[in-house]
């Protein structure tokens, strides 16, 4: 008897998508003993996205394609390879996986990219490995591989205090249009800090910043006017002093109309707020035009956060 043989099954493998952020609003004291700085921040999640793609595997290897996929890491530095460690420890799982990120958010940006790969690391080996955690438990988790990653999970828009990990969902309306003009330059956020910290003299301790409570009136109006006056970035400053050709796309964005323009995090990534998503498009035309970013994007917020695109 001859038997026919049967090909193999495809692959298992799921797919998620994870957004980028801003910072409508960043307010740092002083750097404590532990050497972090309290922060009160308020992030959106914009529709800037990283995809990964988690299959089974051997070992737990990690590749990757999209723009400047190139200067992101693929050793056990790699904040998605991290993040797998940390669900696998916390669940007692040893088996491998391969994780394929795609990069759509701008490297050492300021926006938060591979925070993004963690998250949807975090989300893939969950469905992959049917860990059957909660968000809030692989939010906890989060908070271990990185402070913007708890963020990244959540989505839409959040206070973030603490380091940024401690996370309340904020009261929005509407829809937000964003340009965003991007560097093939990174800035380091840990230089960034250490800017800051020489501006303010290094000291330690001190009071906890406060929310910024006209931006969160302006987020509950839906009002992008008053939302654009009261954007604000205390790590501007530091990022300029490490970089001042930042001055150009932003004094481009002011000049082109925007309601308002601010350096995402700890940069070099700049945001401009437009009127509509027409206003958007003009306001990346016009950093297009000026030359004064390696790239550009548009994109809207809030949306959501990292989440199963598709599971064979």
């Amino acid at each position: 008897m001859t038997l026919t043989p049967v090909e193999p099954l495809p692959e298992h493998e799921v797919r998620v998508r994870a957004p980028g952020k801003v910072n409508l609003s960043l307010r740092v004291g002083a750097r404590q003993e532990d050497g972090y700085h309290p922060l009160s921040t308020v992030f959106q999640a914009v529709s800037v996205y990283e995809e990964v793609v988690a299959t089974p595997s051997d070992a737990r290897t990690v590749t990757l394609s999209g723009v400047q996929a190139e200067l992101v890491p693929t050793d056990a530095s790699n904040l998605a390879l991290r993040a797998v460690e940390v669900l696998a420890r916390h669940t007692g799982i040893d088996d491998g996986v391969h994780l394929h990120l795609d990069k759509g958010v701008p490297v050492a940006g300021g926006m938060a990219g591979g925070s993004a790969d963690a998250a949807a690391a975090l989300v893939a080996c969950d469905a992959l490995w049917h860990t059957g955690l909660s968000r809030p438990e692989l939010i906890e988790l989060a908070a271990e591989v990185g402070s913007d990653v708890p963020f990244i999970l959540m989505g839409h828009t959040a206070v973030g205090q603490g380091r940024g990990h401690l996370l309340t969902p904020a009261l929005t309306r509407g829809e937000f249009h964003w340009a965003f003009a991007v560097q093939d330059r990174g800035l380091s956020t840990s230089a960034v800090y250490a800017a800051f910290d020489e501006v303010h003299g290094g000291s330690l301790g001190g009071p906890d910043p406060e929310l910024d409570v006209p931006l969160m009136q302006a987020l509950r109006a839906g009002d992008p006017r008053a939302l654009g006056a009261a954007l604000h970035n205390d790590l501007q400053v530091a990022s300029l002093e490490l970089d001042p050709l930042l001055a150009e796309p932003l004094t481009v964005a002011t000049d082109a109309g925007a309601l308002g323009v601010v350096v995402s995090g700890s940069g070099p990534t700049v945001a401009a707020l437009g009127r509509s998503r027409q206003h958007a498009l003009a306001l990346a035309a016009a950093f297009t035009a000026s030359g004064v970013a390696d790239r550009v994007l548009t994109a809207t917020g809030p949306v959501s956060g990292a989440r199963v695109l598709a599971a064979d």
